[in-house]
């Protein structure tokens, strides 16, 4: 059974002081003696007494908590939470992590609905992770972490994704290969066509058409990542190198490949991009286009604090650089011979 909560009438009661000159003390308001507020506050630590962030916003209009919203807690975002963590210490304000679309039907609009039930009462202000629709107007300061739709009418942090996706497409082309795929992201989403842009234009600077063939649907996550992956590595001319647009899609893509008999790196190298855990602890571990999260959650929670002490921004958008981590799933482009011995390996196991 749990414990019940500490009230204030029970920090009343082992202090032998009433419950106004409690309320004084745990809000900081004047008229209390000094010797009386060290043993009030003694009994609140005992206790664990804590006023209702609700009841704290109705008397002050603040609760010095920001609000970080989430669609859900996955790798990417629990990241981001990292950085931001790190941020807050010494800031003054506490952190509510609130996710909010669990669920398929809850994906879009699902950042208004957790500010109307957050803000005012219980967040002073919100860094919204990857909102999926714009969120000017809203009645708190608000800061986005890379937007679907891109940047807009709120202040926002986010990487550059088409420079991301073309050092690493320049990468797979600097290792020797020539059919390099791509397994893409939602087709709704600023960042997915972003990495795309990037994927084609460094394709064109090295004279390599583009070849609509080895582009597929993949949406970032599971199912749809693997359907796209085994319909490339099907293909009778299969492509020697994926750059898949997130690095769950990668580790996808990288699981097929190992069900299909495929090795990596030896006849197939991926490349994924975010840089999250889950890419050092792959087998192989992956080769990935690092986001600098953890930066992009400082810089985020830098931002909204400076608007609520200032009421303005310095900076509306911070744009930060990806960099290439390079690790164990990617090698040269196997050799036409290696290729046709690859393929013929694969058509015996097949009959």
């Amino acid at each position: 059974m749990l414990p019940a909560r500490v009230t204030i009438h029970d920090v009343a009661r082992a202090a032998g002081v009433s419950v106004a000159t409690v309320s004084k003390v745990a809000n900081g308001r004047y008229g209390v003696a000094q010797n009386t507020i060290a043993k009030v506050s003694a009994v609140i630590d005992e206790l664990g007494y804590e006023t209702s962030l609700v009841a704290r916003s109705l008397r002050s209009h603040r609760t010095n908590v920001i609000g970080i919203l989430v669609a859900g807690f996955e790798p990417f975002s629990t990241e981001l939470l990292k950085g931001i963590s790190a941020a807050a210490v010494g800031s003054g304000y506490e952190l509510l992590a609130y996710a909010g679309a669990l669920t398929d039907e809850a994906r879009v609009g699902w950042e208004r609905r957790s500010l109307s039930r957050l803000a005012g009462t219980l967040v002073d202000a919100a860094i919204i992770v990857t909102p999926t629709v714009q969120v000017a107007g809203a009645p708190v300061p608000i800061v986005a972490i890379d937007p679907h739709t891109g940047l807009g009418d709120v202040p926002a942090v986010d990487t550059d994704n088409a420079e991301g996706a073309r050092i690493a497409t320049r990468y797979l082309i600097s290792l020797g290969h020539r059919r390099i795929a791509h397994v893409r992201g939602r087709g709704d989403l600023q960042s997915a066509l972003l990495r795309e842009q990037g994927y084609r234009e460094s394709l064109a600077e090295a004279g390599i058409a583009f070849d609509p063939d080895l582009v597929r649907e993949g949406a970032y996550w599971g199912k749809p990542t693997t359907r796209a992956a085994q319909e490339l590595l099907s293909l009778p001319d299969r492509p020697t190198a994926i750059f898949a647009a997130n690095d769950l899609s990668a580790v996808r893509v990288l699981d097929v490949a190992r069900e299909m008999g495929i090795r990596v790196p030896e006849e197939l190298s991926i490349v994924g991009f975010d840089n999250v855990p889950e890419s050092a602890t792959s087998t192989p571990q992956l080769t990935t286009v690092a986001q600098p999260l953890h930066d992009m959650g400082a810089q985020a929670l830098q931002m909204v604090v400076q608007m609520l002490r200032r009421g303005e921004l310095e900076q509306q958008y911070v744009h930060l650089p990806a960099h290439l981590v390079v690790r164990q799933s990617t090698a040269p482009a196997p050799s036409p011979a290696a290729i046709a011995d690859a393929q013929s390996r694969a058509a015996s196991q097949a009959v």
